[in-house]
């Protein structure tokens, strides 16, 4: 009974004094010290010199005020002069003489948002200076100083120079006015909208630091099936109550525009794009907004999609819609994110061509303050698709990429999936829209065609959950948005480790081991889930486990393996819906090609016989089989080396991972059992020699049903 009792005091307390539940996300601002114990960055940082009195510099004052506290062990004494060695000082050319003094050549380079962080010597005195054009810039690299020190790297005879290469770094939240989350696992909204504005949940503040914390400039704060409301007097001083708490961290409010908005809200019976009166009310709406909000940032609009309203409801185009809303926030210098995901579910042309039919014949239209926001793929999120086949065909229109980082289709919160290598996928896809190095990177910066403004959005993955975003791991992928958004070019290895080492720990007995599981996570999901280009063959009412043989009105889960007696993929080729044809050719000539595909995306493209041999010297049926049973090994392999790492990491998170990841396997069998029994139906061949039957039979697996949920 005692030792019981120890054990979950020991798990309460953890192992520095309270428990470790996740809330400081990558925050954590722990002693570092080098092998001999010593805390190796105590002669370099001793006191702070702070130039400047905005709210901004006030933030980033107090962010380095917490964080060498936690990190050095030592308060930063706060001095008006430069007296002696170890000084940080804070500033920019306009607040700081001295800075203007140093003519820091490197800080026509950064921008408005970047920085330089430069071991100097003033007046005789080494000093660490933390200098940007804009406050915003200085508190951006008061950030990575600290994170420098949070990973364990040198800071002495520093010179760090950088900037974001993309403008707009965007959360989207898909937060309802009821307080729940469309396609949120980790609880119910942040916005207690009920008590704003008069009461500001600290937690809004955390929110704005962790959002500031990896570069992330914007949110909105609504859901894409917006409701009308949320432009109403009563809610827009609610918002405008948020934006004061999150100006000073650079973040700036969008909210999701509902197009029906002047009929629902507004008395009037059209919401006609071109008729003059509802004109009139979208620009008194806008300059209502900014009243409140002078920074807002603008509307993102899902319009004629999924049943939602839109300019084509009154055979208007997509154009006259979104520019229509540009033309009214103009004036304050506001932006349009247009969503380029739209279907109906009605069967009809294969769904993923929809988006460039709709989208390509009107390159050039929009206003130069709306961006086309296409997601990662032409479907919906899948686990794997090819990049979106916008990018590279409008070349003439500004484009933001949309990625999701809640896993609506990879587990909710409960399986551990790093989302970096998705996304570096997805950016470092070559279009060929301008020859070779014609990558989506590119595009989304705003370099390859040189568009004015730059964008990338992400789908939030946070709650009201005590750690934010459900699964302890899951962390990791709103850091990486955010990482990646800043710039593209990071590597999802070097994302990980700085993650692992700043959430948890810098011991590399424990880093290294997992951070290769996290980099190979995403490849053991699809394969358990939906491998070699299979896609959207969850159950289809809640996204959640699988369900291949699902049959609904409208789109099915059929529709998208089309398994038969003969083979099993979708035939998108030349000779069947012709999707190929959106690409351009050289990527076309390679989708199109069964023998020059990436097996990765082969039943994207292809209807393949169960017998075709491929590269592996299996036939199709075998690699099938092969892929299910060796995603769930992987996750098996996970448990067992996650065990061994018990004492490197706090009790309360170190159990909880390890009861997710025992679901995690349980769902992967799950998944792999079903799918595996559901396409040996069509396959009509025996499992390979060494491979263990399932226990149950289809029938089981087709009744399991995924409970319901508030928040689905």
């Amino acid at each position: 009974m005692n030792r019981i009792i120890l054990m979950l005091f020991a798990m309460l307390i953890g192992t520095n004094g309270y428990a470790e539940n996740g809330y400081d996300l990558w925050l954590r601002y722990k002693p570092v010290y080098d092998t001999n114990k010593t805390n190796i960055y105590r002669s370099v940082i001793k006191q702070i010199y702070v130039a400047g009195e905005s709210k901004t510099i006030a933030a980033a004052t107090m962010e380095l005020q917490i964080g060498i506290k936690g990190l050095l062990s030592r308060s930063l004494k706060s001095v008006r002069h430069i007296n002696t060695d170890g000084t940080l000082l804070l500033g920019t050319p306009i607040t700081s003489a001295t800075i203007a003094k140093l003519r820091l050549a490197e800080l026509s380079r950064v921008g408005n948002e970047g920085y330089l962080i430069k071991s100097i010597r003033i007046n005789g005195k080494s000093c660490l200076v933390i200098a940007a054009n804009t406050d915003i810039g200085v508190l951006y690299g008061s950030y990575r100083l600290l994170s420098l020190i949070q990973t364990g790297q040198s800071i002495q005879n520093i010179s760090i120079v950088d900037h974001p290469k993309i403008q707009l770094r965007v959360l989207n939240h898909w937060d309802n006015l009821n307080g729940t989350i469309e396609r949120g696992y980790a609880g119910y909204s942040l916005w207690d909208w009920q008590r704003l504005p008069g009461y500001l949940d600290p937690r809004y503040t955390d929110y704005a630091r962790a959002n500031a914390s990896i570069g992330i400039n914007g949110t909105v704060i609504n859901n894409v099936n917006a409701s009308a409301r949320s432009l109403t007097k009563d809610y827009l001083i609610k918002a405008a109550a948020l934006a004061q708490v999150f100006r000073p961290y650079g973040i700036k409010i969008y909210l999701t525009a509902r197009f029906s908005a002047p009929i629902e809200i507004g008395g009037l019976k059209t919401a006609d794009p071109l008729d003059p009166e509802v004109i009139k009310w979208w620009k008194r709406k806008a300059d209502e907004i900014y009243s409140y909000i002078p920074d807002f940032g603008g509307f993102l609009v899902k319009a004629n999609s999924e049943g939602q309203p839109g300019p084509q409801d009154y055979k208007r185009s997509h154009a006259e819609g979104a520019n229509m809303m540009a033309d009214a926030l103009a004036p304050h210098n506001g932006v349009v994110m247009w969503r380029a995901f739209v279907y109906e579910n009605i069967k009809g042309e294969d769904r993923a061509k929809q988006a460039y039919q709709e989208f390509k014949k009107f390159d050039g239209a929009f206003k130069s303050n709306v961006f086309i926001q296409p997601k990662n793929g032409p479907i919906d999120f899948q686990p794997r698709e090819p990049f979106h086949p916008l990018f590279g065909a409008m070349s003439k229109t500004q484009l933001m990429l949309e990625f999701q980082i809640t896993q609506e289709y990879l587990g909710f919160a409960t399986h551990l999936v790093y989302l970096a290598p998705l996304f570096k996928e997805t950016l470092s896809a070559d279009t060929y829209s301008k020859g070779k190095g014609s990558t989506i990177a590119k595009i989304v910066e705003g370099k390859l065609e040189e568009h004015q403004r730059s964008g990338i959005a992400g789908v939030a993955n946070i709650g009201s959950d005590i750690n934010w975003t459900g699964h302890p791991f899951a962390q990791s992928n709103w850091y990486a948005f955010g990482r990646m958004a800043w710039n593209p070019d990071l590597s999802p290895a070097v994302i990980a480790d700085d993650w692992l080492k700043m959430t948890f720990t810098n011991d590399s007995s424990f880093v290294a081991p997992v951070k290769e599981y996290m980099l190979a996570s995403r490849e053991h999901a699809v394969n358990y889930m939906m491998p070699l280009g299979l896609n959207h063959i969850m159950n289809l009412g809640t996204h959640y486990g699988p369900g291949p043989w699902d049959k609904i009105t409208g789109w099915n889960a059929h529709d998208y393996h089309l398994a038969d007696d003969e083979g099993i993929g979708v035939d998108r080729t030349d000779k069947g819906s012709d999707a190929v044809s959106q690409y351009f050719p050289e990527v076309r000539a390679q989708y199109n090609d069964i023998n020059k595909i990436p097996p990765e995306l082969l039943l994207w493209f292809h209807h393949v016989p169960w017998k075709y041999k491929m590269a592996s010297d299996r036939n199709l049926w075998e690699e099938l089989v092969y892929r299910y049973y060796s995603g769930v090994s992987a996750v098996e392999k996970m448990q067992d080396k996650w065990d061994r790492l018990e004492h490197k990491i706090d009790p309360v998170r170190f159990e909880q991972v390890k009861q997710l990841l025992a679901e995690q396997q349980r769902e992967a069998a799950w998944w792999r059992d079903g799918s595996v029994l559901y396409f040996q139906t069509y396959a009509k061949m025996p499992l390979p020699a060494g491979y263990k039957a399932p226990l149950r039979t289809l029938e089981h697996y087709k009744q399991i049903k995924m409970p319901d949920r508030i928040n689905k």
